[in-house]
């Protein structure tokens, strides 16, 4: 018992820059209590002491704000961070050094019995907010950004944003930037956020926009063709068509697109 405290104590260390000694962590750190309470729950879950499980829970609950249903699996060194509103159900499966954040839920979509919470593998980062829901895997590795609703598997690796959640970076991509940033980071995400984490609804009308160009310059290029045969005269090319793009929230400008001081894509530039 005192081996998995001490192991819980150091995956605080190792993931909350704001961690100072080990006996504020045992003592202040909401998570911490309710990860060793439901320890306690569990155990008198598993041994049909349904009831005091259940009375157990909720008084981890009243303190911490965190609830864990008392048949859920939860593995070694998982760490909550601030807790507040955390909600994990009964079939729900958590491996070893996941990392949850304030108002995750871990939720079913079924009334039926049996399993419909989701199953998160190993080193599992899930953002503040984000909901997790039905009997879906989550990879190992995976990365949920803030408030994404994932209703779907996650591949190991993955991260995940976006409501319905979507995969913008698949395993090899956050390979390749976590070898390339693992001095400075240890290859952890906080939040589940990634830097320069691209826009998947952006990324899909840029595409859009670059085949609209590929045709346009080929109409052009018709348009030339049956100019110098005499068949038509050539039109004009609209030239503000080059304009157009949609910057994701990792532009380098770091200026929202909407805002007002944001340039306008769409308008003709100055003579």
């Amino acid at each position: 018992m005192f081996d998995r405290i001490k192991e819980d104590i150091a995956g605080v260390f190792e993931r909350d820059p704001a961690a100072r000694t080990r006996f504020e962590v045992l003592t202040t750190y909401p998570g911490i209590h309710a990860v060793l309470a439901h320890r306690a729950t569990h155990w008198l879950w598993v041994r049909n002491l349904k009831w005091p499980a259940r009375v157990l829970s909720n008084v981890a609950r009243l303190f911490t704000g965190i609830e864990i249903h008392p048949g859920a699996v939860i593995g070694r060194r998982v760490f909550i961070d601030h807790g507040m509103g955390v909600v994990i159900g009964e079939t729900a499966v958590i491996g070893d050094d996941c990392t949850l954040y304030h108002g995750v839920t871990l939720g079913g979509t079924s009334w039926q019995k049996g399993r419909r919470h989701p199953t998160l593998g190993r080193d599992v980062v899930v953002g503040a907010g984000a909901k997790v829901l039905g009997p879906i895997p989550i990879g190992d590795g995976a990365r949920i950004g803030s408030n994404a609703v994932v209703v779907k598997a996650v591949p190991p690796g993955a991260t995940v944003v976006g409501i319905p959640g979507r995969v913008i970076e698949c395993e090899q991509d956050a390979d390749r930037r976590r070898r390339a940033d693992t001095a400075a980071r240890i290859g952890f995400d906080a939040y589940g956020a990634t830097r320069d984490a691209p826009d998947p609804v952006a990324n899909a009308i840029n595409r859009l926009l670059d085949h609209i160009h590929h045709m346009d310059s080929r109409l052009e290029a018709m348009s030339q063709a049956l100019e110098r045969r005499g068949i038509m005269q050539h039109f004009d090319h609209d030239a503000d068509l080059d304009a157009g793009v949609i910057d994701s929230p990792s532009a380098a400008d770091g200026l929202d697109p909407g805002a007002p001081d944001a340039p306008d894509r769409g308008a003709t530039p100055p003579a």
